[in-house]
């Protein structure tokens, strides 16, 4: 019989990867409406690193963009490159990125500026608001808020 637990504890989230059809779009999103800070260094072609925060035992939390020629398994061979799926077809729901409450007025200004759509949710029991959008490909992108004022 397995132990009860593992023997590990999880402490952070290392990396969110996402497959793109329009990697440069992809980057452009995250970059510059999002405002996440791109990695330089020593990446692969075709894979675009941003850091989302500090993360734990000095693994940074990272998003990752990876253009879709890529494999996602090493060892397969794939004959023709296939768009992954967004939206309603993905087994990704959505993603969300950690902002402080009060910063949340100003990331709705700031879509609004950029013309960009997105929908409010509270979800009370925990104390959360989030506000979702979606990128270029369609995958839902919340921008979430703890205030202890919103649990019900």
């Amino acid at each position: 019989m397995p132990p009860l637990k593992p023997p590990f504890r999880v402490r952070a989230l290392g990396e969110i990867a996402i497959r793109c059809n329009d990697l440069a779009r992809m980057a452009a999103f995250y970059g510059d409406v999002i405002g996440l800070e791109r990695l330089e260094g020593n990446a692969a072609p075709g894979i675009i690193f941003f850091r989302i925060a500090e993360g734990f035992g000095g693994h940074t939390q990272v998003l990752a963009l990876f253009d879709k020629a890529l494999s996602a398994h090493p060892q397969s061979s794939p004959t023709a490159v296939q768009a992954p799926e967004t939206g309603q077809k993905s087994s990704l729901h959505h993603l969300a990125l950690t902002l402080s409450y009060a910063e949340q007025d100003a990331a709705m200004a700031w879509y609004d500026s950029l013309g960009i759509a997105y929908r409010v949710e509270h979800f009370g029991w925990v104390g959360w608001r989030g506000i979702f959008t979606e990128d270029p490909e369609g995958n839902t992108v919340e921008l979430v808020a703890f205030d202890p004022s919103l649990k019900t």
